[in-house]
């Protein structure tokens, strides 16, 4: 094994640094990995531009990276499930302690949950890391690293489609087509949907979008009006939407969000914009639609996983740029620079396959 633990560290805002870090020891229940593909995420750039997202304040260098897969080279004392050489996929999110979330199955909301890259959790972006051994998944061999690395976005599309009631038959509305929108638009296909309209500002992520097997593609244009596009979504597809995902977090776009949604449908709030947002609740109110938020995902890999190795569902050609660890910086301001669709990190230097 090498020694050199290469690693892409936020010290400050608009400061990222390539650092070399220890090796670390698993603990009994832990794993060590060898890393192997690792996403960029929006939020791995906002905490370099900003150091800071909401509440979450980066107050000590923290290693960035959450999207991840990599192969098991030490194993803990009590881990039985996982052996050297196992190709895994990362959830992120490891409860810390049996609180009442973690004991109803929604772990993902309990406030003392280690998640990486989030302050002061360390994320993965190196080439060694150490994680749960209950939160890494056995990949399938047709399962790629960089399809395992995926899982995370495409967790959230299935945590919205999921708490959106998405099923058979569902008319579905999704309000952006950046990862987070395609991801949706895959899920909600592979569970049921019968027709799927993607709106965005992008005609280049509209045609991704047409390419994944959305139905419909509407172009926003800068200020189009809500109640506007939301006519034009109902025109488009000849009835009102049962399901809107929104995931842009732009207040607009939330205001369209209700207004296309039917009565009795529901609107789930993916994006993440400004703490206080004006919306028409009282259209939503009187017309019973639902409003319901999503934070980040519990219990998806498994299904994330089936979906992949059965190939219900394709996530290959999101992956429009990649990068080896050492090229890192310029990884990020591809991704800052709003280049592509997904850009992804090669942390193992003598495998850089996908």
């Amino acid at each position: 094994m090498a020694q050199e633990n290469l690693a892409v560290v936020v010290h400050s805002p608009g400061d990222l640094r390539l650092e070399n870090l220890p090796i670390p020891e698993p603990e009994p229940n832990e794993v060590l990995l060898q890393m192997h593909s690792v996403g960029i995420c929006g939020s791995d750039v906002h905490y370099w531009q900003y150091g800071r997202i909401g509440d979450f304040v980066v107050k000590k260098p923290m290693v960035v990276g959450h999207e991840a897969a990599g192969r098991v080279v030490k194993v803990g004392s009590a881990v039985k499930h996982l052996n050297v050489g196992d190709r895994v996929a990362i959830e992120p999110g490891v409860p810390r302690e049996t609180d009442e979330f973690f004991k109803n199955g929604r772990y993902n909301l309990s406030p003392t949950i280690f998640f990486c890259a989030t302050p002061p959790d360390d994320g993965n972006l190196c080439r060694y890391y150490k994680h749960s051994a209950n939160f890494c998944y056995k990949l399938p061999d047709n399962v790629t690293f960089e399809e395992g690395a995926l899982i995370e976005p495409l967790s959230v599309g299935i945590h919205a489609c999921r708490r959106a009631g998405v099923t058979l038959g569902s008319v579905v509305l999704i309000c952006g087509a950046g990862a987070i929108g395609l991801v949706s638009l895959l899920v909600a296909k592979a569970m049921g949907a019968s027709q799927v309209i993607v709106t965005d500002l992008s005609p280049e992520r509209l045609k991704m979008a047409k390419q994944l097997g959305a139905d419909f593609q509407l172009t926003v244009k800068k200020g189009d009006s809500s109640e506007q596009l939301a006519k034009s979504v109902h025109e488009i597809l000849g009835a009102q939407p049962h399901v809107t995902i929104e995931c842009t977090g732009v207040e607009s776009s939330i205001q369209t969000a209700i207004y296309a949604t039917r009565s009795g449908g529901v609107v789930v709030l993916v994006g993440l914009g400004s703490p206080m947002t004006t919306i028409p609740l009282i259209n939503a109110a009187v017309r019973e639609v639902d409003i319901r938020g999503v934070f980040r995902y519990c219990n998806t890999w498994p299904m994330a996983i089936a979906m992949l190795s059965s190939g219900k569902v394709n996530v290959k050609p999101l992956v429009t740029h990649r990068f080896p660890l050492e090229q890192a910086l310029e990884a990020f301001e591809t991704t800052r620079q709003g280049v592509g669709i997904k850009v992804m990190l090669k942390c193992d230097q003598n495998d850089l396959n996908p």
